[in-house]
This record gives C-alpha cells, sequence and structure tokens, in this order.
C-alpha cells in the first residue's frame, strides 16, 4: 500500500485528541482510523493530522472583531531634552549581572541610577518619549521601589498601557479607581460618592488626597462612616490622620480610645501623644512623673524611677499595652510606655528646671538608665523634638558611639531624622572621623542626597583609610554603593589621586589594592555620569 492510497477516514468530533492519544501510546498499540497495523501506521498518523490541522484551520469561523482602544490619552507636560532621553533608554537597557558579588570592575551599576534620573526628571516635570514606556514598566514591575516615581514620570499613558497587558497591572491597583483621575476637592457630591461607593483602595487614595491639603474635611469625611467600617480599615484611615496632625483631630482621636479594635485604640493613643497638648498627654504626664523624681537622698542629683505596680483600666484606655513581651519584665514595660507617651516638657517641670542635656546626664539609680532613656529617645523621636535628639545622641566622638541614650544604630537614625539636613550631615561626619565606616552604613542612610560636602569628605577619607589599612573594598561594598548614588557629583575630583594601584604594606591581602583602584574608578566614574544626567535634564 503506497502513501497516497491509504485510505482515512472522515474526521469526527474529538477526532484531533483521539489522533495525539495515538502518537503518545505508538502505532504499534494503536492504530489510526482506517489503518491496519504495519510500517504504514505511522505514515497514515502523519498524513491524518496533517488533514485534521488544515481542517481545523479552515473551519474557524471568523469571530466579531474586538472594539478597537481608545486612543491614548495626551500628555501635556514638555518633553525629554533628546540627550535625557537618550541617556533614559541606557538607564533601562541595563540588566544587573547574573553573578552575585564578587569583583563588579569598574563599570557603573546603571539600574541603581535610575531612581534619582526618574527623580530629577520628575521634579522638572518632564513626559517620557512613548516608546520607552513598555521598558520603563517593566522595570517598575521588577522594582517596586522604582513604582512610585516611575508611574509619576510615566503619566497618563502608562495606565492606557496597563490596561492592554495584564503584567502591568500594577500599575491600575497603584492609582485610585484604576487610572481614574480623583474628583475634584470642591466637588462634595463626587467625594462623598466616591467615599462610600469606592473600593477601598480608592478610599485610601482619596482620603490620602484630601486629607493633605484639608485635613479639617478628610477629618470629617472619616467621621460620617467610621462606626461601620470594618476594624482592619479603621486602622488604615485612622493612619491617614498622621499628615496634618494637629489639635483639632484630638476630639475625633479621644473617641477611637474606646474602640472595639485593640490596634485601633493603640494607634489613636499614639497619635494623641504626638500632640504635647492633648488631655491624653497629661494624663500621661501625670503618671510618668509619679515614677520619675529627683532622688534627695544622695549627695550628688540623681534620678530614682519607681516604675507602676499595676496596669489599671485608664491606662489601657491610654494605649498602655498591659502584656509584655517575652522576657521583658511588666513594670518596666510599662514604665516604658508611659515616658514615651508624656510630653518631653514634663521633665524640665518635673526635674528641677534642668535642659536636656543636663537631664540626660544625671545619673539614673538601681539600673533604671537604660529603660528610661530608651523610652526619651522614643519620645523625641515621636514629637520630633530636635533639642531631646541632640541631648541623646550627644557628641559624636563620644566613647559610647551615640549617646547614653541611643541604644541601637536603629534608634539613633530615627533621632537623627528629627534634626535638619545640614546638622545630620555634621553629626555623622563626625561619627565617622571618630569611628570608621564599620557602623556607619544605616546612620548615613538617613541623610539628605547629594550629601553636603563635610559629610562626603568623611566618608572619602574613610574609604582611603580602609585602603591603606591593606582590607578587601567588599568589607565596605554597601558604603561605596551608597557613596555612588549619594556624594556629591563634585566630589568626582578628589578621588583621581585615589585611582592608582597603591603599593601593598606587606600584611595586606594579596590583591586588595587591585580591587580598591577599580571601586575607586567605579566611583569617579559614577559621579561623573550623575553630573552629566543632570546636565542633560537642563540642556534643551
Amino acid at each position: 500500500m503506497n502513501r497516497t492510497s491509504a485510505p482515512v477516514d472522515a474526521p469526527a468530533t474529538g477526532a484531533w485528541e483521539g489522533l495525539v492519544t495515538t502518537a503518545l501510546l505508538g502505532t504499534d498499540r494503536r492504530t489510526p482510523p482506517g489503518t491496519g497495523p504495519g510500517p504504514e501506521a505511522p505514515v497514515a498518523l502523519l498524513d491524518a493530522a496533517a488533514v485534521e490541522t488544515v481542517r481545523r484551520r479552515a473551519g474557524l469561523r471568523p469571530a466579531r472583531a474586538a472594539e478597537r482602544p481608545h486612543p491614548a490619552p495626551e500628555d501635556s507636560r514638555p518633553p525629554l531634552p533628546p540627550a535625557a532621553a537618550r541617556r533614559l533608554a541606557m538607564l533601562l537597557a541595563d540588566r544587573p549581572g547574573a553573578s552575585g558579588g564578587g569583583r563588579r570592575g569598574t563599570a557603573p551599576d546603571l539600574m541603581e541610577l535610575l531612581p534619582q534620573w526618574l527623580a530629577a526628571a520628575n521634579a522638572r516635570n518632564f513626559a517620557p518619549p512613548p516608546q520607552v514606556l513598555p521598558a520603563l514598566l517593566d522595570a517598575a514591575r521588577g522594582r517596586t521601589d522604582l513604582r512610585p516615581a516611575a508611574l509619576e514620570f510615566a503619566g497618563p499613558r502608562a495606565l492606557w498601557l496597563a490596561r492592554l497587558n495584564p503584567d502591568w497591572r500594577f500599575a491600575l491597583r497603584s492609582a485610585p479607581g484604576g487610572g481614574a483621575a480623583l474628583p475634584h476637592l470642591e466637588d462634595d457630591g463626587s467625594i462623598r460618592q466616591l467615599w462610600q461607593e469606592g473600593l477601598f483602595a480608592e478610599r485610601v487614595a482619596l482620603l490620602s488626597a484630601l486629607r493633605s491639603r484639608e485635613p479639617a474635611a478628610a477629618r470629617e469625611l472619616l467621621a460620617t462612616t467610621w462606626a461601620t467600617e470594618r476594624a482592619e480599615d479603621r486602622l488604615m484611615f485612622l493612619d491617614s490622620l498622621r499628615t496634618g496632625l494637629c489639635p483639632d483631630d484630638e476630639p475625633f482621636l479621644e473617641q477611637a480610645l474606646t474602640d472595639r479594635s485593640r490596634n485601633v485604640r493603640a494607634t489613636a493613643a499614639e497619635l494623641l501623644s504626638a500632640l504635647p497638648g492633648s488631655a491624653l498627654a497629661a494624663r500621661m504626664a501625670l503618671r510618668a512623673e509619679a515614677c520619675v523624681a529627683i532622688d534627695r537622698t544622695l549627695s550628688a542629683p540623681a534620678i530614682a524611677v519607681e516604675a507602676p505596680h499595676e496596669c489599671d483600666p485608664g491606662m489601657e484606655r491610654d494605649g498602655v499595652v498591659a502584656k509584655a513581651p517575652a522576657g521583658r519584665g511588666e513594670r518596666s514595660w510599662w514604665f516604658g510606655q508611659l515616658v514615651e507617651a508624656a510630653p518631653l516638657g514634663t521633665w524640665s517641670r518635673r526635674l528641677g528646671g534642668r535642659t536636656p542635656r543636663e537631664i540626660v546626664a544625671l545619673p539614673v539609680s538601681d539600673d533604671w538608665q537604660g529603660e528610661l532613656h530608651a523610652a526619651w529617645c522614643r519620645a523625641a523621636v515621636r514629637q520630633r523634638d530636635a533639642e531631646w535628639s541632640r541631648a541623646l545622641l550627644g557628641e559624636p566622638s563620644a566613647p559610647e558611639a551615640g549617646g547614653p541614650g541611643a541604644v541601637s544604630l536603629a534608634e539613633r537614625a530615627k533621632l537623627l531624622g528629627t534634626l535638619d539636613a545640614a546638622e545630620r550631615a555634621e553629626w555623622v561626619a563626625g561619627f565617622i572621623a571618630a569611628h570608621g565606616l564599620s557602623e556607619a552604613f544605616q546612620l548615613l542612610g538617613v541623610c539628605a542626597v547629594p550629601w553636603a560636602a563635610p559629610l562626603g569628605r568623611a566618608v572619602v577619607d574613610a574609604l582611603n583609610i580602609a585602603r591603606d589599612a591593606g582590607s578587601y573594598p567588599w568589607s565596605f561594598s554597601g558604603v561605596m554603593g551608597l557613596a555612588e548614588r549619594c556624594l556629591d557629583p563634585s566630589e568626582a575630583g578628589r578621588l583621581d589621586a585615589l585611582l592608582a594601584v597603591p603599593d601593598e604594606p606587606e600584611n595586606a591581602s594579596p590583591g586588595a589594592g587591585g580591587y580598591w583602584a577599580e571601586s575607586f574608578q567605579r566611583l569617579s566614574t559614577t559621579l561623573r555620569l550623575r553630573a552629566a544626567m543632570t546636565e542633560e535634564l537642563c540642556t534643551p
């Protein structure tokens, strides 16, 4: 039997599935329809598959044409300068290497410069070239830290694209109503309709936007539905009141102290304690004052502490958590919460009119100093009190490297956040000069970008000292990465003297000098690239 004469039955319903099954089982175990076992069976199976393929394709009925998408919205912002547009394409085309760690060479990490580039472009209100939007959305999809700046820069066309590609749906979730604009804040009817009928994300976005512009109106809108909201939603909505927090919020927050949810009560109490003039702050001050006093039985002034012996219902109502975490004593746990919530102005009156620096310098009896100072640290951060933060931080050159109350680098970083940018940079520069870079990474992270000149010089000098010590630069890779993003580009000239491979001392790690030269070369190249990026954005 030849190939052209092999009979092939007309395909029946499910014929394709039958052919697939025959191929999986093999023609020795199952033959195609109309064919017996033998060497021609495989050929007949292929012929039948070819016929069925043509039949399936030819048998498709044309579907109704889908509705054409609406045109992309216009972006009224000015376009990027041509050089900046080319730079953006280069930044988006860069991808991190597949290898982890090890020698990085001298090439800058372009993707790490993208957040800074986006911030600069957004500050100048530029619109992106349409052809880069897919790559920009892909980059934002892979890095959540990029999304706010990337979506702001991408503008309305990004949301139009996101509706057409499921991979970019995150852009719709990041915008209220999937990209629909918020109603005008003067349109009370539309605002109330969205608040009552919108999705949770839409309502959060609406409340946040309204709070940033008209705090009282946002609070009044929240009050209209507060009693019917779910506990987890009440917590999220209440958190929005941090923006523009003021004494006018106190009655609403006092009411929230009786909420059914413990988390809502705790958040309300925290917000009230950030208002030094609130009634809750006054109640906490009375409780805390009863626990702290000057010990007049000693020859030199000292602070005596008598922690509370119980957590009464009034304390719980005001946000004190009664159950202590594992490993913490109940009395010290309650005491810390009382001091943290009391206005810091309490202590000058209570402790003889002393200044914060004088109060922090007083000895504390019975090993209560750590607990008391740690609570003052939290209070200074919550109340944004720069004077108390300075007292608790101490001098950056102090042997304890951070002051008596700052018991961890994380707390020091939070205290620094209450100071202005110049003072923050000066303190961290002093810390690095005294203690080096080994503990400075967290502190550098809270400093304004670009780093002020004294801080930049301190970082470069400390890196130079580490290089001269003969260690590998990998121990300082985190600081070096921060320097690439945060050093002022004008500092690039100071690095020229560090680009050569130094003579290695006898006790140096083998090859460390070459690695350091590469690291400084990459840092110098990156700084010059950042300077070029800024110039491109400013040049028409």
